[in-house]
């Protein structure tokens, strides 16, 4: 069976960067809300700041959604090059 690489890229980038997103905003609406993963969060993406902002919100789930769509084509791409 093989992988899509299309697919799965833009499945994991929406789910990741939903996660991040949604995480971001309720940390604005309630401080203090996940900052330990959006910290985490914010030392792998330059130019997020946990609690500093929507727009940073918004930089930092594109971010995310970029970095899973690269990783998740590698890995879909790698998969379906050891399955041969």
């Amino acid at each position: 069976m093989k992988l899509s690489i299309k697919g799965l890229a833009i499945t994991t980038a929406i789910i990741w960067g939903l996660a991040i997103l949604t995480i971001g905003i309720a940390n604005i609406v309630f401080p203090g809300y996940g900052i330990n993963f959006l910290e985490v969060v914010g030392s792998i993406y330059p130019g997020y700041q946990p609690g500093t902002g929507f727009s940073s919100v918004i930089i930092g789930a594109l971010y995310g959604a970029v970095d899973a769509a690269i990783g998740a084509a590698i890995f879909a791409w790698l998969y379906n090059l050891i399955t041969k």
